[in-house]
């Protein structure tokens, strides 16, 4: 579990996350919507330590990240998988030298045991034919399964992704948010999901905040939003006709 407690970050004056309050639980896909500049994606920065807020605490399981020397920081870094927009594999390397990359760098492992690892998450991500291939060589939606197996590599307790369906087509980003749906579940991880995708939203969306002009304005599930009663949420999820026809369907 992550708890997020009366958050606040500024920038040269500009009150960026405002006193905000929220819980990430284990097990569930957490969701972080809101419209460009609603400070998602500083609070994400906020929550995996890239910035520092002025205020207020995060906690890893009762651990304050906010209160961390460089020490704790790096081995609670060690517990954390990155799934990037654009899935940000090394073009240099090949699927597997990917996936080995998080072991080489943090794990003491022997090569065999290594080796295997990064062969079970190939093959939970079902990729088992592309050890050899490059990322150019394979499609989008196999580079961020690619991705994924890399986020998963370390076995993290916490799972961070910022906008993983970015540059997908429906249908594969459906595919890719119910293998995070599944992993999450299946090794009982607290994962956080960065979002703008109201498909994601309706197909994974176990607990949602709500983040608008810096502050926490909405909290729930995919169920909750669609009869919602907030105005901020509504014309945020249902500016399209789709959505509206769903709303007026509930």
């Amino acid at each position: 579990m992550i708890e997020v407690k009366n958050l606040n970050k500024s920038f040269d004056g500009n009150h960026v996350l405002k006193d905000i309050s929220t819980t990430f639980n284990t097990g569930q896909t957490n969701l972080i919507i809101g419209q460009s500049g609603s400070g998602k994606t500083v609070l994400m920065k906020c929550i995996i330590a890239l910035f520092r807020p002025d205020s207020g605490s995060i906690l890893y399981d009762r651990r304050d990240v906010v209160k961390m020397k460089s020490a704790e920081l790096k081995r609670l870094r060690q517990e954390m998988g990155m799934l990037f927009q654009g899935s940000a594999l090394f073009d240099s390397m090949t699927v597997e030298e990917n996936v080995m990359f998080p072991l080489e760098m943090f794990s003491d492992e022997p090569y065999e045991v290594r080796k295997a690892r990064v062969e079970f998450c190939l093959q939970r991500v079902e990729l088992t034919r592309a050890h050899d291939l490059y990322p150019s060589e394979i499609s989008g939606g196999m580079q961020k399964r690619a991705a994924i197996a890399r986020a998963i590599a370390l076995n993290p307790r916490y799972l961070f992704c910022d906008e993983p369906n970015s540059g997908l087509d429906p249908r594969t980003s459906i595919v890719i948010d119910k293998l995070i749906q599944e992993i999450t579940r299946e090794y009982n991880i607290t994962t956080v999901i960065n979002t703008h995708d109201m498909n994601s939203v309706m197909e994974i969306g176990e607990n949602i905040v709500f983040i608008n002009k810096g502050e926490a304005a909405w909290k729930g599930n995919s169920e909750s939003l669609l009869t919602s009663d907030n105005e901020l949420l509504n014309d945020f999820v249902f500016a399209s006709d789709l959505f509206k026809k769903i709303k007026g369907s509930t």
